[in-house]
Formats: structure tokens, C-alpha cells, sequence
């Protein structure tokens, strides 16, 4: 077994314990692991090219004696989570009054079913509004004042992307402005999460390779704010995802049916998820709301982050140390990291990140992306000043306030469209 694939399955055994059944050839407990929080359940999953799938967890679920909600398998969310599918999620909840939720998809779907689960619990003591819930801790302070409780949700994950089925948050998008918005609360964790990393092989090749992205993202951004007592824990994580992601993204890439490399991928991901439970995304995350409308958001937070490393350099020479070493190691970089120190060494790992980008063929610079418009720019300028986004801001290895914005990200995201990093500043 490779050493890093090892560490990620300790890693994640010792954070998650017996709240998390993972690995390759697991799908079928799901049935036992329902049965044992209730014997009515609202199963969520798309049920066209992941048939096989939801045919294995609804067979699963009757060999346990857990009836569906409603009689059949309730359709899934589209990308992004939009907000009319979570409250159509929420009519079917209130309809079939299920004991438990399954939701069986991606992030997504899961994402929609958290948040459904939210609004039909508390839509009638507080208000069946979503936008009251965005922001931190508003779902668990709402449950303490109403004294009601969410329905238990099991989260069957099936593409190595977000870590939804890890997490306590909720990213639910608003298709008419193109804006995505965020829940952050522990309430939403689900009570058991599932994945069986051999069902990523039905999800299509991008689907994956956006994932794969989005593991470097979530540890990549949580390892450069990391401080104190979770600043350890923060780099042995990102070392092992990154690790497992420069190993075996090329390897699915030609080969997309290999277990090997979708079981690497999919445990890097869940280190993503694990990351940012210990700590915040920042600026790659904060952007890539803004840019829902053309292009996955791990791929997003993959064409950023090698923008924002460089406005970040001052304060994050240590953690581009380790990444960089990463990188050098599978030949993203040929310069000696150690040597190096300041803005130079920034540019050189980020030029690393984005030279690995280009190796998988995913796009690494803002104007690689078709429909990509100065009005993306202006609505990402907006968005970071929005309040309920403030926390992304805060979360940065050098923090901004809203009226930073336009001096400092402007810069960014005008590198991040042409790719030219000579034009960030640094604060």
C-alpha cells in the first residue's frame, strides 16, 4: 500500500471513528447502518447514470426492512446546489415525513439535503427563508431556541469531491444572480457518512479531476491560515492529500476505470474535508461563488489559489516550503525550494501549481474559461464585501477588510484572468 494512502485511511479513522464506514466495497451496509436511526427513509440520489448506484442502496435498505418515503427515490439537486431544489427537498420531506434522510450523490446533493433537512425542521417556528441561515452557527442557535431537532441525514457520497458528507457546511447558490452562499454549523454534520470510493468510477473523468483540485484547495488554504496547536495537523494533512493528489490525478487521466487511483483521490478529498473542519478556506473559495455559472468549483478554487499564494507570501513561508516540496518532488518545480525565500519563492510554488494544472488539462488562468467576463470580476468584487462572506476575508494568511477589496484582490483576480502574477500586490 502506498505510504501516503495509508496515512490518509489512519488519519481519517482517528478523526471520524465509527461515524465514518469508508473504503472500496462498502456501499452495502448501508442498509444495517439506516435501520439503526429509523425504518422510513427519504433516499436522495439521481437516479439516470447513477442507477446502479441508487438500485444498490435502495436493495440495501429493503434487506434491512427500511421502507422508502413515498415509495420510490426522491430526485437529487443539480450542480451547485440551487436553491429551488433544496426547497423542493424540503416539500418532499414535509410530505412523506421520513425518520431519517439518505442522501446519495455528490456534494451537491448532499449540500441540498442539509439544508433541506434545516428548513423543514425550523421553516415554521423561524422562517422558511434560506437566507436567514446563511453565515456561522445561526442553525444550531436556532434549534436551541425553538428546542426542535433536525432529522438524522446519512450521507452516501459517491464523487471525490467537497467532503460534504464530512462537514458542517452547506453551499447552497442562487441561480438568478449566480452567487453562491454558504451554512457553516455543526448542526448539519451528518450523523453517518458512507463512501464506497469504487462508485466514483460512474462519475465522469472532470467530475473527479475537479475534486482532485478541490483536495488541494481545502488543504492547501487551511494549511496556509493554520496557527498554533492545529498548525501540525494542518500540514500533515495537506502533505499526504497533495501527496496522493500529484501521485494519481495523471494516473486517472489515463486510466479513469483504475480503483488504485480513484481510491488515492477519493481519500484526498476526504482529507479536504477534514481540513477544513480544523480550519477555514480563504480567498480561492471566496472567488470561485463567484464563478458558479461556467466552471466546477474545485476547478475554480484550483485556477486561484496559485494567485493568492502570491499575495499571501509574507505570511506563509513556511507552509510553501512543504507544498513546494511536493510539487518539486513529482517534477512541478525545478528550482531547490530550500534555497529560495519571500515573493520569489511564492511565485516559483505557485508557478509549480499551476504547471501541475496544466499536466491534467484542467484550466489555470480565469480567461481559459468559456463565458468567463469582466462583469465575473465585478460580481466577485461584490461578493467580498457581502457581510454573510465576511469570514473568507477574515481567514486569510494577511486578513482584508471590505475596503481592501478593490486595492488588493482587484489585482488578484486581474493575474488570475491573464495569468501574469508579477501584477499582485502585497499588503
Amino acid at each position: 500500500m502506498n505510504v501516503s494512502v495509508k496515512k490518509a485511511y489512519d488519519l481519517l479513522k482517528q478523526w471520524k471513528g465509527d461515524r465514518y464506514v469508508f473504503g472500496v466495497g462498502v456501499l452495502d451496509q448501508i442498509g444495517s447502518i439506516t435501520a439503526a436511526y429509523g425504518k422510513k427513509a427519504l433516499v436522495v440520489c439521481n437516479n439516470t447514470y447513477m442507477k446502479p448506484v441508487a438500485d444498490r442502496v435502495a436493495a440495501s435498505l429493503k434487506a434491512a426492512h427500511v421502507e422508502l418515503a413515498g415509495g420510490s427515490i426522491a430526485p437529487d439537486a443539480k450542480p451547485n446546489a440551487p436553491r429551488e431544489d433544496v426547497y423542493r427537498l424540503e416539500s418532499y420531506i414535509l410530505h412523506y415525513k421520513p425518520q431519517v434522510i439518505v442522501a446519495v450523490g455528490g456534494g451537491s446533493t448532499i449540500d441540498a439535503c442539509k439544508a433541506a433537512n434545516m428548513l423543514a425542521t425550523l421553516g415554521s417556528a423561524v422562517t422558511p427563508e434560506i437566507d436567514h441561515y446563511f453565515g456561522t452557527g445561526v442553525v444550531t442557535k436556532s434549534l436551541e431556541d425553538t428546542g426542535k431537532k433536525l432529522l438524522p441525514l446519512i450521507a452516501v457520497e459517491t464523487s471525490a469531491s467537497s467532503g460534504a458528507h464530512l462537514t458542517k457546511y452547506s453551499n447552497i447558490t442562487d441561480p438568478v444572480v449566480g452567487q453562491k452562499k454558504l451554512i457553516v454549523d455543526m448542526a448539519v454534520v451528518p450523523q453517518v457518512a458512507v463512501f464506497d470510493y469504487e462508485t466514483t468510477v460512474s462519475m465522469p473523468l472532470s467530475v473527479t479531476i475537479d475534486g482532485a483540485l478541490d483536495a488541494i484547495a481545502h488543504t492547501f488554504e487551511v494549511f496556509c491560515g493554520a496557527k498554533g496547536e492545529h498548525y501540525q495537523k494542518a500540514a500533515e494533512i495537506a502533505e499526504t492529500a497533495m501527496d496522493l493528489v500529484t501521485t494519481y490525478a495523471k494516473v486517472l487521466v489515463k486510466d479513469p476505470k483504475n480503483i488504485e487511483a480513484r481510491e488515492a483521490i477519493g481519500l484526498a478529498t476526504d482529507l479536504g474535508g477534514y481540513a477544513i473542519m480544523i480550519g477555514g478556506t480563504s480567498g480561492a473559495h471566496l472567488t470561485s461563488f463567484s464563478l458558479v455559472d461556467i466552471v466546477a468549483h474545485g476547478t475554480a478554487c484550483g485556477i486561484m489559489n496559485p494567485y493568492y499564494a502570491v499575495f499571501y507570501a509574507k505570511a506563509i513561508q513556511e507552509q510553501l516550503k512543504v507544498v513546494g516540496h511536493i510539487f518539486a518532488k513529482h517534477g512541478y518545480i525545478k528550482e531547490d525550494v530550500a534555497a529560495l525565500s519571500g515573493r520569489e519563492l511564492a511565485l516559483v510554488v505557485s508557478q509549480g501549481m499551476i504547471e501541475f494544472g496544466k499536466s491534467i488539462g484542467a484550466p489555470t488562468k480565469l480567461n481559459d474559461l468559456k463565458g468567463f467576463t469582466e462583469a465575473h470580476v465585478a460580481r466577485a468584487l461584490n461578493a467580498a464585501k457581502d457581510p454573510q462572506l465576511e469570514m473568507k476575508l477574515k481567514n486569510m494568511p494577511v486578513p482584508m477588510t471590505a475596503a481592501d477589496v478593490d486595492t488588493y484582490m482587484e489585482p488578484i483576480l486581474r493575474a488570475a484572468a491573464t495569468g501574469d502574477l508579477s501584477i499582485i500586490k502585497e499588503m
